[in-house]
């Protein structure tokens, strides 16, 4: 086996998107601070019980666990960050008030999201905790918006769903939790044949609910239809109100309905929203309400956000013109150092050459190059290889 090979789906970030991602990392943080989030950093290790709260099975499945040597207990790389700042709300800060935080780090999977999916994504989110009504919910879409254009995606929609739908549903079927996972699998993908097979026993008007929400998407008549198409539970009823004011909201916004899509079905509480742009098959950015997470950590704060991943964005951005470098030479006076120190004060790369190199300039981007004329140091293109 060479010993220089990396795990499947684990990949190195060379310089050239290394640097256009870290670019896209700032960009975004500042953003979300100027709208008064405040970044956090939780731990990329944690003990299991903490990390997988509230997340559910799927969560679990996701996770590499290992044992504490100094402990003895187990502990998961996290696969999400969002329980980590739940808990960090929750349990640290402590507030009264609303608290927005946002976020940016490495996630570990067990298995990639896809064929082409790397299983170390880096997650970038934005959450606000301690404000149940729907004018956060209103924020953080926005937000998300906001950040898709800084980062030069185009968005082609934003589909609108709401947890509440499926578990009134599901409260009212008496569907076994068994069934019920079934069922969240074949609605995701929404394969209608096993769908009504899965939902042949299932009472009415139950049953016929269920096979009629893959046929809920669309645009703004898709909630009258489903109201028509649901029962009338005061939880569904809700729900479709919540819906009509977040998009009524967001009238500015390319917004759909798809009451099928359940991503997230297991921590999420209410609204829930995903991001897609043209030329990518999934989701660039999924979000919602997740009000019961930090119940479980002292405080079930209400809670809204979005999170998406940073490696993919940066693929689908639009291509930064990056700064080329200037090629200093080597040692140099006081006069040369201080002209180098001015060039970098105004945001310049300037490179210092060193001796036995040359003709390997250009490969690190040098474009141009300090000379001396007339006893003053001046910046000019470079001709041929330097």
């Amino acid at each position: 086996m060479r010993r220089w090979l990396l795990p499947e789906s684990i990949e190195d970030i060379l310089p050239l998107e290394a640097r256009r991602i870290e670019r896209l990392r700032r960009a975004l943080l500042d953003e979300f601070v100027l709208h008064g989030y405040e970044l956090v950093m939780p731990p990329l290790l944690e003990y299991v019980e903490s990390l997988l709260t509230g997340s559910g099975h799927d969560m679990d499945l996701r996770t590499f666990k290992l044992v504490d040597q100094l402990s003895g207990r187990t502990m998961g790389i996290r696969a999400d960050i969002t329980p980590q700042v739940a808990r960090i709300d929750a349990h640290l800060l402590n507030r009264k008030g609303v608290a927005r935080l946002c976020y940016c780090g490495s996630v570990l999977h067990t298995l990639p999201s896809g064929l082409t999916a790397t299983r170390e994504p880096l997650q970038v989110g934005a959450e606000i905790y301690g404000h149940v009504g729907i004018d956060a919910d209103v924020e953080v879409v926005r937000l998300l918006a906001q950040a898709l254009e800084i980062a030069g995606v185009k968005t082609s929609r934003i589909d609108l769903g709401h947890v509440g739908v499926f578990r009134a549903l599901s409260a009212r079927g008496g569907l076994e939790a068994e069934l019920e996972q079934e069922l969240f699998a074949v609605l995701q993908a929404k394969d209608m044949p096993d769908l009504r097979e899965l939902v042949m026993n299932v009472a009415e008007p139950v049953r016929s609910a269920l096979l009629s929400l893959p046929e809920c998407y669309g645009g703004m008549e898709v909630l009258q239809r489903s109201l028509k198409l649901l029962p009338g539970d005061a939880e569904i009823v809700q729900a479709m109100h919540d819906l009509e004011k977040l998009a009524t909201e967001l009238v500015d916004l390319p917004v759909s309905f798809d009451l099928a899509d359940l991503r997230g079905y297991h921590y999420h509480s209410g609204v829930a929203f995903a991001a897609y742009c043209a030329g990518h098959p999934g989701a660039i950015a999924l979000g919602g309400r997740y009000d019961k997470v930090g119940k479980a950590f002292g405080r079930g704060r209400p809670a809204t956000g979005f999170s998406m991943d940073l490696r993919e964005l940066s693929q689908l951005a639009a291509e930064p013109v990056l700064p080329r470098a200037i090629l200093a030479p080597a040692g140099g006076d006081s006069d040369l150092r201080k002209v180098v120190s001015e060039l970098r004060a105004e945001g310049k790369v300037v490179i210092e050459a060193l001796p036995g190199h040359e003709g390997t300039w250009g490969e690190v981007g040098c474009d141009r190059q300090l000379v001396s004329r007339s006893g003053k140091w001046i910046v000019e293109k470079i001709q041929g290889e330097v």
